[in-house]
């Protein structure tokens, strides 16, 4: 066997190439508020720029069908991420040379390709990793991992080199790695179109949602990958308001912001040796209560050492129900429409967490406590749910036999 057809050589390429990315989905908010406050602009423009890029995430599902047309999805992949590439190395660079109503079209642009960066990627891993069940569920693990590297050292080494080098330096350090991951993303085994030859079979955007809200278990890690993403989205801010009711420095807040994302870590490490086994569907009810568990130690805690460690359960036990949620999107997917399964799940995902830390911006003026109460009961609530949904949809089959 070559190294080529070797699926852990693969399985290195997709770690790589998908970390390289998100890296760089992660890393290019900062880089641009860094950017313009560089060169003296305001917060509004930095929000600004900030949405161009991250509100075309949304149209991800719309982007992906081409994906499941494509004969070889992985060319559709590698030209998203070189037209990233490129279309963020020409914002950053006319910065301040052009108006700024051109910079928004380069950076809505780079937006557009960017849930390929993110979801599309993942849509790879079940050709790596084989019809072999317990291999798919440990490259999942990888797959979470490779999140948490992108959401952690992306923007921490923008920081680096802005402060080092320059604002525009580091970001296009972040185009330069998206380059290297089209380049790896074409070095990943070929995986054979699932629409047979027949594109016409692969259904629209819609009647993919249609399909995923009537479908059970589609339906539920839907759902549920929404509830938990919106509740995980207050951990940073209540970190800000546990650091002044802890009477500890406000700095002190981003160690358990640190905690989470060291926790998310380790989670995805224990999935790398030890993958999940059973039912997706049975997985991700019982895990969210597991984080309920951890954001009830948060609630309760009155000391910063019990905070930090809560924060880190929390993460840990995140990446088990984000790798639950991967399974269950490969699993149940139907053939021809898995990418836009994946960005369908991944676009209502970001749209959650952006709602949730807006939402829990505004609770927190009334009790730094709400947003974690708030998020629970959501969890309680679309687990409990979520097992009743699973009961009702066995009975007849019980019934029958």
């Amino acid at each position: 066997m070559s190294p080529s057809d070797d699926p852990r050589y693969g399985l290195a390429r997709y770690v790589i190439a998908a970390a390289l990315a998100r890296m760089a989905d992660g890393g290019a908010i900062v880089a641009i508020v860094l950017l313009v406050n560089s060169h003296g602009g305001d917060g509004a423009t930095a929000g600004f720029l900030g949405a161009c890029l991250t509100a075309p995430h949304m149209l991800g599902p719309f982007v992906a069908r081409r994906i499941d047309l494509a004969d070889d999805g992985r060319r559709v992949i590698a030209f998203a991420c070189v037209l990233y590439a490129i279309a963020l190395s020409i914002g950053v660079i006319a910065y301040g040379r052009v108006p700024v109503g051109v910079i928004a079209a380069t950076f809505i642009v780079a937006g557009c390709c960017g849930p390929l960066l993110t979801g599309g990627i993942s849509t790879r891993l079940a050709t790596i990793a084989g019809p072999d069940l317990r291999r798919q569920r440990r490259a999942q693990g990888w797959d979470v991992a490779t999140y948490g590297i992108g959401g952690t050292v992306g923007p921490s080494m923008v920081a680096a080199i802005a402060t080092w080098r320059s604002a525009t330096e580091a970001a296009l350090w972040l185009a330069g790695s998206v380059f290297v991951s089209a380049w790896l993303v074409m070095r990943l085994p070929y995986g054979a179109p699932e629409h047979g030859g027949h594109p016409a079979r692969v259904p629209s955007a819609w009647a993919t949602i249609r399909l995923m809200c009537g479908e059970g278990r589609l339906r539920r890690t839907l759902y549920m990958t929404v509830i938990v993403a919106f509740a995980m989205a207050a951990l940073p801010i209540v970190a800000v308001q546990m650091a002044h009711a802890l009477h500890i420095p406000p700095a002190s807040a981003a160690v358990l912001t640190a905690a989470y994302g060291i926790g998310n870590l380790a989670g995805s490490a224990v999935v790398m040796t030890r993958p999940l086994t059973g039912s997706p569907d049975v997985l991700m009810p019982r895990l969210a209560f597991g984080i309920v568990a951890a954001l009830l130690v948060i609630l309760a805690s009155g000391a910063f050492a019990l905070s930090t460690m809560a924060y880190f359960m929390v993460g840990c036990v995140n990446a088990f129900f984000f790798a639950a949620t991967l399974a269950a999107r490969t699993e149940y997917a139907p053939p021809g429409s898995r990418g836009q399964v994946f960005l369908w799940v991944a676009a209502l995902k970001i749209t959650a967490g952006s709602a949730g830390t807006a939402v829990a911006g505004t609770l927190i003026g009334i009790d730094a406590r709400l947003p974690i109460v708030g998020g629970i009961v959501l969890i309680v609530l679309a687990a409990s749910w979520a097992q009743l949904e699973r009961y009702r949809d066995r009975r007849p089959l019980t019934v029958a036999q």
